[in-house]
């Protein structure tokens, strides 16, 4: 990648952040299963990561990532991205927020897209959480919740963010002492399916070009392996379930504009 960087010819160059720019405003029509509109999926933002890509020689193929659609990123209507509108099937698949009794449930770092279909569901009881975000419920550590009881909450919603935590271990295991016996949390991190073992190093974690060039981004402290997320979760104590295409079903996943080896960790205590 870099040799192709140091060679490729300037208005080569100048013709692809021209193409990945227009290319977001580009989509097809789908579903979105968060705001339930049949409207554009607009690719992912090519110009503002893959720039990043080629600046800082990262050293993995982004084609490879587990849970991400490159042709069919965000919904043009609520924004929500397509791992958001996976979390939205699983709800909507299962009947969360229709059963006769009421569920309690936390969701860490809420989104703007998902927020609203979660407050939406009648039978679920609703908390959002942060360590730094304002207008949320509570002001939260994941790695140490010392305002929330042992056994607190029926169900919980942690996307995209122990990536972002050193001690993801410990943020693992104080999900698993909020979460009441029998209940379950819903995880997704960025994962490479081409490598075998999480990328960790601390040098890496103290420049941002190195965080960019190993983990795929400025805030990220690992690049998760498949295996070893999942191990970590169960050494946790959580039992893990993983539901992709076969679960959902392939054309469900075509309709919402979801990639095909798209995974939803659901962990159960």
């Amino acid at each position: 990648m870099n040799i192709i960087k140091k060679y490729m010819p300037k208005s080569l160059k100048k013709r692809l952040r021209k193409h990945f720019k227009s290319s977001e405003s580009k989509g097809d029509l789908k579903t979105c299963s968060v705001c339930k509109q049949t409207t554009i999926i607009k690719k992912f933002p090519y110009h503002q990561y893959f720039e990043k890509f080629y600046e800082h020689g990262f050293v993995y193929s982004p084609f490879q990532f587990e849970t991400l659609n490159l042709k069919h990123y965000r919904c043009s209507n609520c924004g929500a991205s397509d791992r958001e509108r996976l979390i939205a099937l699983y709800f909507s698949k299962n009947d969360i927020g229709k059963q006769k009794e009421i569920l309690s449930m936390v969701d860490f770092a809420p989104t703007k897209a998902l927020q609203p279909f979660f407050k939406s569901l009648d039978q679920i009881d609703y908390r959002s959480a942060d360590l730094f975000m304002e207008n949320v419920d509570d002001k939260v550590d994941l790695t140490n919740m010392h305002n929330y009881k042992d056994n607190s909450f029926d169900l919980f919603v942690c996307s995209h963010i122990l990536e972002h935590i050193v001690d993801d271990t410990k943020a693992m295991k104080e999900l698993y002492r909020i979460t009441k016996q029998n209940g379950s949390g819903l995880c997704l991190v960025p994962i490479l399916l081409s490598i075998d073992k999480s990328v960790e190093n601390e040098e890496y974690r103290e420049h941002e070009h190195l965080r960019w060039k190993y983990f795929g981004q400025d805030d990220h402290v690992r690049m998760y392996a498949k295996k070893d997320f999942v191990s970590r979760l169960e050494a946790a104590g959580f039992q893990v379930n993983q539901y992709g295409s076969d679960y959902f079903g392939q054309d469900v996943f075509d309709t919402h504009g979801i990639d095909q080896k798209s995974v939803l960790y659901v962990v159960k205590k």
